[in-house]
């Protein structure tokens, strides 16, 4: 099916972001490991994966519409030096992400393509989510401090 041009470029920008934190939360996953934070190290780890399926659905929705998926390009990768930089770094990637996927939403509402308003509907639950449990962990850290926190991400 001949999908709408600006509404495939839309979802190729989504895919960037999408990649682009596939990365982030992996670096950010190993760097919890090496540290010895193994709970925030599989909760990075499963961000990363969760971006990864995002990815892939797009890809298969590009494909279907049929536009060629760009998978090289990235955006500024932001990684942070400890746990609440990288918590911060996060928040500020996902409230991007949300503000993306409404935007993109509305278009494929507006192109009529309500199969593909459907599939970015359910990303943005995903990202909504995402987001909750960054700003869960942030507040556990604002109520507990930092040291105290990371007493609780060991093992």
């Amino acid at each position: 099916m001949k999908g709408n041009k600006k509404l495939i470029g839309t979802l190729n920008a989504l895919l960037a972001d999408e990649l682009t934190a596939v990365n982030q939360y992996m670096v950010h996953s190993e760097m919890n490991a090496d540290w010895g934070y193994e709970k925030l190290h599989k909760h990075f780890e499963k961000r990363a994966i969760d971006e990864m399926k995002h990815a892939e659905k797009l890809i298969g929705r590009i494909l279907f519409l049929e536009g060629l998926p760009v998978v090289s390009n990235l955006k500024k990768i932001t990684i942070g030096a400890d746990v609440t930089k990288q918590l911060a770094n996060d928040q500020a990637a996902e409230v991007e992400a949300i503000v993306a996927y409404n935007q993109a939403i509305k278009l494929a509402g507006e192109v009529a393509d309500f199969a593909t308003r459907e599939i970015l509907e359910s990303i943005l639950k995903d990202e909504d989510a995402h987001i909750d449990k960054i700003e869960e962990l942030q507040e556990q850290i604002s109520q507990m401090g930092a040291a105290i926190f990371l007493t609780t991400q060991v093992g």
